[in-house]
């Protein structure tokens, strides 16, 4: 590694050379944000343009869940960057997706919970998330069963036992965002919780966790000792 980096060290030339010879960790967020970019604007290079990019929308995950009008406000983004970065994004929550169909969500809870800020952390208005898992606790399928509005959103444990059944679910893991970006749960989310698991419990569905996801922050029932 350190004949690597002397290499580098001479020939200085950008992010795509410095991955080549260092690697992708290498990379600060805007390194990694110039090679998607691959050209900047006039009279602005590409990392110039990585920088602009990364001090108007603070995050790279702000940046890639930014709209249309948002992005194509800087100077130097038109409708290809914007394709790209869009879907970039994309291409990660698949990748998140399939990684968490091949795990017990139990057992690697950390990547579930990337999975699931990476999904919901900056949504304007509140959705709500169930994980469908078997009995070896692997996930089924997930599914935004309701969204809200940037406050709340009404919730029917009913049409959660109903889709569990249908695909012969027997655990389940919930979710829901806060566009506030505080996840601290509120007393509706517990009480909405509690019913939840009632109506479950009645049909032998176990409901393993209730993730409240905010701007870079998650709270978990199950950690909480509430389920």
């Amino acid at each position: 590694m350190s004949d690597l980096k002397d290499v580098w060290k001479k020939n200085q030339k950008g992010p795509r050379e410095k991955l080549l010879h260092l690697g992708t960790s290498s990379l600060s967020d805007c390194e990694l944000l110039a090679l998607f970019l691959r050209t900047g604007a006039r009279g602005v290079n590409v990392i110039q343009l990585a920088e602009e990019l990364m001090r108007t929308f603070g995050s790279l995950h702000q940046l890639i869940s930014a709209d249309f009008q948002q992005m194509t406000a800087i100077n130097g983004i038109g409708v290809a960057k914007f394709t790209q970065l869009s879907a970039i994004f994309e291409l990660s929550k698949r990748s998140y997706a399939g990684q968490l169909m091949r795990e017990n969500p139990l057992l690697t809870p950390e990547s579930t919970k990337r999975y699931l800020q990476n999904l919901l952390a900056n949504r304007e208005r509140e959705v709500f998330l169930v994980l469908f898992l078997d009995n070896q606790h692997r996930v089924i399928r997930h599914e935004e069963l309701f969204a809200g509005t940037i406050s709340s959103v009404e919730i029917h444990p009913r049409e959660i036992v109903r889709a569990a059944m249908k695909i012969n679910a027997t655990a389940l893991i919930l979710a829901h965002n806060h566009p506030s970006g505080r996840a601290e749960p509120s007393s509706a989310d517990r009480r909405v919780t509690e019913q939840i698991i009632k109506v479950c419990q009645l049909l032998e569905i176990r409901v393993l966790d209730h993730l409240v996801v905010g701007h870079g922050e998650m709270v978990s029932f199950a950690e909480r000792g509430w389920i």
